[in-house]
């Protein structure tokens, strides 16, 4: 009896080591994300916040986004997400203003993935306001007022806003996201886009259990 009780102890202790073993470490600041200093406000004042920086010439955002698209519609109802266009170059703000614009004309669903499949996929080069233009007139979008939002003061506002957020927290890189104003989580350190949602995951739990 007592042979068979120290074979079930090592049993047990030998399975627990085994199971502990299969599960994931905690992720680790400075090395899975890193802590955006001072802590950024945010837009969803009742609600969890992820931000998802890219921008549309991006083939990692582009090949983010048939992983990210799923993720973002099984998210908890505490969760707010939006995506944040980087600007970094001239031809990065025209793409930015495209979204923007794209956002304020109630297109923004339909057409946000397929622009990633023009750009990547059909190798089209919308790099100008007017081929942009043409690219959402497919989606019922009139081109003159496709081209009076591009320059609106309401986009004109969003770009500089963009601009300024992407700066605070610290981006240097897409895709990228950003939990709570808190946390970055960039490609190099996620290895893999269903890490990255990984990461983003543990850390909401981190922050609902500080609520």
């Amino acid at each position: 009896m007592q042979k068979l009780l120290i074979l079930l102890t090592v049993f047990f202790f030998s399975y627990a080591a085994s199971a502990l073993a299969a599960e994931p470490a905690a992720y680790v600041a400075g090395k899975d994300y890193s802590l955006i200093t001072p802590i950024q406000p945010t837009d969803t004042v009742d609600k969890l916040e992820v931000v998802e920086i890219f921008w549309y010439g991006c083939p990692h955002c582009h090949q983010f986004e048939p992983t990210l698209g799923p993720w973002t519609k099984d998210l908890p109802e505490d969760v707010g997400f939006y995506r944040l266009p980087a600007i970094f170059s001239p031809l990065w703000e025209v793409h930015a203003r495209a979204y923007f614009t794209a956002d304020i004309l109630n297109v923004l669903d339909e057409s946000h993935s397929a622009l990633f499949h023009v750009l990547h996929v059909k190798r089209k080069k919308l790099s100008t306001l007017e081929k942009l233009a043409d690219f959402y007139v497919q989606y019922g979008v009139d081109k003159a007022l496709f081209e009076k939002t591009y320059h609106s003061f309401v986009v004109n506002t969003r770009v500089a806003r963009a601009k300024e957020m992407v700066t605070r927290y610290g981006v240097e890189g897409v895709p990228a996201m950003v939990v709570n104003g808190k946390y970055l989580i960039t490609g190099p350190m996620a290895k893999s886009y269903e890490n990255m949602l990984r990461i983003t995951d543990f850390l909401l739990a981190k922050e609902r259990a500080l609520k």
